[in-house]
């Protein structure tokens, strides 16, 4: 649960609280009306910095009135990412008290006091929630009150409000472990809430898939036990909304590669490999409760990849939803097999716009490393507005290349095409080029590669190392 939010326009010279975090604009002396002002500045003086040092590294103290004080100044020429970070540093100098309230004052000018009150009053939502922890004694404690002082628009934080409720879903689903989140359990969960936000609610199951000639994404689930895959399909329908369009997550709950057994090395963390689904769905969440003014199917594909006498092999052939026939090259290549029947499933219903998320491949973290995330467009106006709404909402995304000559290398004599490349090298181009076999109609489509999904030690706003990239992204492009 979030915490409460109140607003003043006043700042009185000390405002009241316990844990104060003061945001001011980049300057290189102090505002005279800054909260604690002779106490910021005894510190500066001690630490040999100058104000304006405090737009990389803000500091704290205790105040006389026994209050902790964090003092930040955001530059705002700076990218929001780098302002985020800022916010995020200053955040965790007092919420690693675990305070019941934190009370936030924003200076400058109004533009500046707005820009520096929705920072703050996000960064404190998304990291003052708890995420699941499974200790014997959880000594912590969830933010419940923030007390605003500078700024009194209301109009914000509503959006801002259904954006964080949207990143702490995706990442309290992601952090769940294995045996609390396999496809079953899943379903369950993803049931509740369809009914608690009046989303349409379907499932696609193991018997239906079959019957359906959704082999892909059988050969994936059938060597996992209970059969308890599937592919679910929500809908979130606004009045206003004149154009649909269709976000599909990858939902591989366990991944241990399969016949070809990831090394302990890097099957550790693989429970997070249903991270697009995840992304996914708190983007439904987020645009519910924002009641943004478009139409929403959400296609999450629910399975794990087991080693099993049924699981699929090196060599096998099967059949795709579409009748395309793949020749299976890596059994850890799963996640691309899942998601080519659910992106069929997805353009058949004609949406104007498919965004898929998958934790998909290492190349792609090889290629950027946690801090971005990659993204394949189907024209280049497309890859450039993903890119534009990634800076403006501090969720970067790089966009990378698909042109056909890269297909030579899936080119099977046995079949329609190959899974993948023995070799892996641009897999993440590869698995975008396989995947795009199975878009249907000509359909716009976007395919983000999380690589992202994971950062130690946080990112941007987010401090835990589950990010939750992504929601923050497609929200911004929802309602661009």
């Amino acid at each position: 649960m979030l915490a409460q939010l109140t607003l003043s326009g006043a700042l009185p010279p000390n405002p009241p609280a316990t844990h104060l975090l003061v945001l001011l604009p980049r300057a290189k002396a102090l505002p005279k009306e800054a909260p604690h002002g002779e106490l910021l500045a005894a510190v500066l003086k001690r630490r040999g910095m100058k104000a304006d040092e405090l737009a990389a590294s803000p500091v704290s103290a205790d105040a006389a009135s026994g209050a902790l004080v964090a003092w930040a100044m955001l530059d705002y020429d700076k990218d929001v990412f780098v302002q985020q970070v800022v916010v995020r540093k200053a955040l965790q100098l007092l919420l690693g008290e675990s305070p019941a309230a934190l009370s936030i004052a924003v200076l400058g000018d109004e533009a500046q006091r707005k820009r520096a009150a929705e920072l703050g009053v996000y960064g404190a939502w998304v990291n003052g929630a708890l995420l699941p922890v499974h200790k014997k004694r959880d000594e912590r404690k969830p933010l419940r009150k923030i007390a605003l002082y500078g700024c009194a628009d209301k109009k914000p934080f509503d959006a801002l409000k259904a954006q964080a409720s949207g990143n702490l879903l995706c990442r309290e689903l992601t952090v769940l472990p294995p045996n609390e989140l396999t496809p079953g359990m899943y379903r369950t969960r993803i049931k509740k809430l369809a009914q608690e936000n009046g989303w349409k609610h379907e499932e696609f199951d193991m018997k239906a898939l079959r019957k359906m000639g959704a082999g892909a994404f059988v050969a994936v689930a059938q060597g996992s036990e209970p059969e308890d895959a599937a592919i679910v399909h929500l809908s979130y329908r606004h009045p206003k909304g004149k154009q649909t369009v269709a976000l599909v997550g990858k939902g591989i709950c366990f991944d241990t590669g399969g016949h070809n057994l990831k090394p302990s090395r890097y099957m550790h963390n693989m429970h997070e490999d249903m991270n697009g689904s995840a992304v996914a769905l708190g983007i439904l969440l987020g645009a519910t409760q924002q009641k943004l003014a478009v139409n929403l199917d959400c296609w999450v594909a629910l399975a794990q990849n087991h080693i099993s006498p049924k699981a699929y092999k090196q060599n096998d052939i099967v059949k795709a939803l579409n009748g395309t026939t793949i020749e299976i090259v890596h059994t850890d290549a799963e996640g691309r097999m899942v998601l080519a029947d659910t992106l069929t499933l997805a353009s058949r219903a004609k949406p104007a716009l498919i965004i898929d998320f998958a934790t998909l491949t290492g190349s792609m973290a090889t290629a950027l490393g946690a801090r971005y995330s990659g993204v394949f467009a189907t024209g280049d106006e497309l890859a450039q507005r993903a890119v534009a709404a990634g800076k403006k909402a501090g969720e970067r995304l790089c966009a990378f290349p698909q042109d056909e000559d890269y297909e030579a290398d899936l080119e099977s004599k046995v079949a329609d095409i190959k899974q993948c490349t023995m070799a892996g090298e641009a897999d993440h181009i590869l698995a975008t080029r396989f995947l795009k076999r199975f878009v249907e109609h000509d359909t716009a489509w976007l395919h983000v590669d999380l690589s992202a999904s994971r950062c130690e030690g946080g990112l941007g706003m987010v401090a835990s190392d589950v990010t939750g990239f992504g929601v923050a992204w497609g929200l911004g492009m929802l309602a661009a």
